[in-house]
Parts: structure tokens; C-alpha cells; sequence
């Protein structure tokens, strides 16, 4: 599968796979007739970048845990503590947003209570 085809295939910018494709992680990727060609091997490494990137890993993180993911079983608890990092701050994240939604929630509840109570007074 060319860069082209991988881009449409996962949606993902030329300019992105070119950016992994320069960390040296697309391992047997190899020019063919003037384009690159990934195998299914490359494909299953693009899709775990895609879900590091969609569960909120940055570029440098990405890169890391790939490089990791590469070097074999033997890196598994080094992943598996940046998986639990990125999980703990996604929790942190979640439980400020409820407490936002319960104030809101509040506000919301005590204009709606003067709004009937007005209802009711008239």
C-alpha cells in the first residue's frame, strides 16, 4: 500500500505518516518504483499510532511508546506505566469536568426554580 493509499485508507495527512515514516518506525517500509509501500505489519503499527493520538498521546509520547513497542516483551511494564499516567490524567480530566457539570447543573437549577416560582405567584 503506497503513502497515498494509507492516507485515504486511514485518513490520515501525507504530512503526518511522512512525520512517523522520519522517526524510523515504519520498519519494513520500502521505496518500490518510486513510492513508499507499507505492509500489513506497518499497518498495525499506524494503527496503534492513531489510537496513542486519539486517547490523547503527543507526538513525543507517540514516538517513545512505538520505540518501546519495537524493542519487544521485554518493554511491556515501561508501556503499560505510560498507559496508566495517560489513563490517570484522562480520570482527572473527566471528574473536573463532572464537577464543572454539577455546577452548571446547579445554576441551572436555581433559575429554573425562580422561574417557577414567578409561574406560580402570578
Amino acid at each position: 500500500m503506497t503513502i497515498d493509499e494509507a492516507s485515504e485508507r486511514y485518513k490520515i495527512p501525507v504530512e503526518v505518516l511522512r512525520e512517523y515514516e522520519s522517526w524510523g518506525l515504519c520498519g519494513e517500509v520500502e521505496k518500490v518504483m518510486g513510492a513508499w509501500q507499507y505492509d500489513e505489519q506497518d499497518l498495525q503499527r499506524l494503527s496503534v499510532i492513531m489510537t496513542l493520538h486519539d486517547i490523547g498521546f503527543g507526538n513525543e509520547e507517540i514516538e517513545a511508546y512505538m520505540r518501546l513497542l519495537l524493542e519487544g516483551n521485554s518493554t511491556e511494564e515501561e508501556r503499560l506505566q505510560m498507559l496508566n499516567k495517560r489513563r490517570g490524567t484522562t480520570l482527572n480530566e473527566i471528574h473536573l469536568k463532572q464537577k464543572q457539570l454539577d455546577r452548571m447543573d446547579y445554576l441551572r437549577y436555581k433559575i429554573e426554580k425562580a422561574q417557577k416560582e414567578r409561574r406560580l405567584s402570578k
